[in-house]
């Protein structure tokens, strides 16, 4: 069985697959090579967790805070604000009716959203970063298994 954080990593993918702006192309890899033909376009990671020994004992809970990053990209045009706006919404949006990712978690929210263009490269985008928070519990010795 995969660890948690790496269940969580994948609710939030199926929760973002299927939005009206960028559809399938939703990837949970901060490394997928995306290409024009790919844009518009999520990458969701996980970048860094705190742990926190909540319950003393034989069975050690461990209170856990994942943050979760959910980039959006889209090729950038005249109207790329108003596209990562677009998206952002969605995003918050399907994020935000289901806070508890399927029962993965304990809770989640949206903590900063940052937009940049990129204009250096042969196909310019735009792309906005958000950060998630996600709070969720195992035990100790059970990483695999949320609580």
């Amino acid at each position: 069985m995969s660890h948690a954080r790496q269940q969580i990593r994948e609710q939030i993918g199926t929760t973002l697959t299927g939005l009206a702006t960028t559809g399938s192309n939703v990837y949970e890899s901060r490394v997928y090579p995306l290409n024009e033909s790919s844009l518009p376009a999520l990458l969701v990671y996980s970048k860094a967790e705190s742990s926190t020994i909540t319950t003393m004992g034989a069975g050690l809970a461990t209170e856990r805070i994942l943050n979760v990053t959910i980039e959006a990209y889209v090729k950038a045009n005249l109207d790329f604000d108003d596209t990562i706006d677009t998206i952002c919404a969605e995003i918050e949006t399907a994020m935000g009716n289901d806070p508890k990712l399927n029962g993965k978690a304990r809770f989640s929210y949206l903590e900063s959203t940052d937009i940049e263009f990129d204009g250096d490269g042969e196909n310019p985008v735009g792309y906005a970063t958000m950060n998630y928070i996600v709070e969720y519990r195992t035990l100790q010795n059970a990483p695999e298994t949320g609580i």
